[in-house]
């Protein structure tokens, strides 16, 4: 049997360390990773945060860990303060653009140049949707990006990363604040930096209307976007579009009729 990498190795010496049967949390402190390294006599990562990082947003948790986990819940790695973080026992929940989601098309307005040499998908990605306005369009807000890959430190999460934020105004004058997370077609949608986005949002921003944004390619011009709300045990989806970037002319006199048709849904503000 192939020996586990050395990343799932200290993610599981650290889990089992604090872990009881029957826990639906387990708290252990970043610096344990040291301790952990030590006791399997493995080579430390470069950077510890790196380790949590992997594990709370792009790979999955081991599976000895997985099966662990309470029936119909799944474990999640969320912050707990300053270098402090929790498994937690939490419902599934599954943040996938909808195959059935009716389509928008939207006259591509993203300059060729920035098309050309964006790195990366999710670069291309946020590029994407600030040059088309998606965001003004998806909320019915007149939105402003205010600051891109902001990261901040939040009382009880720690460190806390955000792709960008708008600010934006609406016909009243209330003003709101819209972090927003980007993910590739392969990656999906986090819960927990969805939850970050809120609690960096209160913190930060305690006088705007908060609604966190995930925004999602589902190939090279179609776009999904979510609008959340916060639940009592997790975040919620509000509402979902889909946006499909377009040279202007293929945007058909049929497609407008279409739209001017559509039942006016308005956005959970």
């Amino acid at each position: 049997m192939a020996q586990p990498n050395r990343c799932v190795q200290l993610i599981e010496r650290i889990f089992f360390a604090h872990y009881r049967p029957c826990d639906r949390e387990v708290v252990f402190e970043r610096e344990e990773i040291v301790e952990a390294a030590r006791q399997l006599r493995l080579k430390l990562p470069k950077n510890l945060g790196d380790l949590i990082y992997s594990f709370r947003y792009r790979a999955a948790l081991p599976e000895r860990i997985r099966a662990c986990a309470p029936r119909g819940l799944e474990w999640m790695i969320r912050p707990a303060g300053r270098a402090r973080y929790r498994f937690v026992a939490l419902p599934r929940v599954t943040i996938a653009p909808s195959p059935l989601a009716a389509e928008t098309k939207v006259p591509d307005a993203t300059p060729g140049i920035i098309a050309r040499y964006a790195l990366g998908d999710e670069q291309a990605l946020l590029a994407k949707v600030r040059y088309n306005r998606l965001i003004d369009i998806f909320t019915g807000v007149a939105c402003y990006s205010l600051q891109s890959h902001l990261r901040t430190a939040v009382s009880n999460c720690g460190q806390v990363e955000t792709d960008e934020v708008y600010v934006g105004l609406d016909r009243r004058g209330a003003h709101y604040v819209f972090p927003v997370q980007a993910k590739g077609s392969k990656d999906t949608l986090n819960v927990v930096q969805i939850e970050q986005d809120f609690a960096m949002c209160a913190a930060k921003f305690p006088a705007l209307v908060c609604r966190p944004i995930g925004t999602q390619f589902m190939g090279p011009d179609l776009i999904a976007m979510f609008a959340f709300e916060q639940a009592e045990e997790s975040v919620r989806i509000l509402c979902e579009k889909h946006y499909r970037l377009v040279p202007p002319d293929r945007l058909s006199p049929e497609d407008l009729k279409a739209y001017c048709n559509r039942q006016v849904e308005h956005f959970p503000l």
